[in-house]
């Protein structure tokens, strides 16, 4: 298995070669260190790390903190902040760069070493699941008439096609949606706004702030609720979305 390589951004040099240590004792490796944030980012974008240890506090211009809004914007590599200053406003600052952990100094080994794996593992994750959804809007909005009709979706590890056509109502729940077909489930990692977008054919609308209906699925409309054919499923039509979903509808 391919070592991980980390990159360590700490001002005190005694305390860099500790931390280089016990990150080479525990089986990693150390591509290099940096005292203050120009060179971290020139070091970091040319050898480009599987994750980055960054102190808040260093040497320059820059703080921790801003080297690592930088390093999101443009490389996709997760940082962890190891440092000794634990105050709410150095928190606060901090948690608006995302980072993938926050250890304390002086820290035990096997703290170290637990979060590193937790924030490859989580980075992995995060890193799946964007390529997933790329491919999934690349799909929807490529202009292809062969692929206007369908989505990708994930089931079971793979990325199944789903006809529209087949698609009975959309469900949101938290930060997922569930994609209800007349033959099965499908639970996306995404939002009822862009998947709103995405299914704008003028064959769905939105009647709720958490559900979509196909149009053609509807058998019955009552002041409150909607119920689709087939299955008999009844979801409710919230008001401010209730005169949109008439505008669609042909009716006599």
């Amino acid at each position: 298995m391919e070592k991980l390589n980390i990159f360590i951004v700490e001002d005190e040099s005694i305390v860099a070669k500790d931390i280089q240590n016990s990150l080479t004792k525990l089986g990693y490796n150390v591509l290099g260190i940096a005292n203050n944030g120009k060179d971290a980012l020139e070091k970091i974008t040319q050898l480009k790390p599987h994750l980055i240890l960054m102190d808040i506090m260093i040497k320059g211009d820059m703080t921790g903190i801003e080297v690592s809004e930088k390093i999101k914007e443009k490389l996709n590599i997760p940082v962890i902040f190891l440092t000794a200053y634990a105050d709410e406003g150095t928190l606060a600052k901090a948690k608006v760069t995302e980072p993938y952990g926050y250890i304390l100094k002086p820290f035990k080994e096997i703290d170290l070493h637990s979060t590193i794996e937790m924030a490859v593992y989580k980075h992995q994750k995060d890193t799946a699941l964007q390529k997933e959804r790329d491919f999934l809007y690349s799909l929807v909005e490529n202009k292809d008439e062969s692929n206007k009709d369908i989505l990708f979706v994930k089931a079971n590890s793979r990325l199944v096609k789903v006809q529209l056509k087949d698609i009975y109502y959309v469900e949101a729940l938290k930060d997922y949606v569930i994609i209800n077909t007349q033959y099965a489930r499908y639970t996306v990692h995404s939002t009822m706004k862009d998947i709103d977008k995405k299914l704008g054919n003028g064959e769905f609308a939105r009647i709720h702030r958490s559900f979509i209906a196909r149009l053609d699925k509807i058998q019955s409309i009552d002041s409150q609720n909607v119920t689709l054919e087939n299955d008999k499923k009844v979801i409710p039509v919230g008001g401010s979305y209730r005169e949109e979903l008439m505008t669609k509808l042909n009716l006599l």
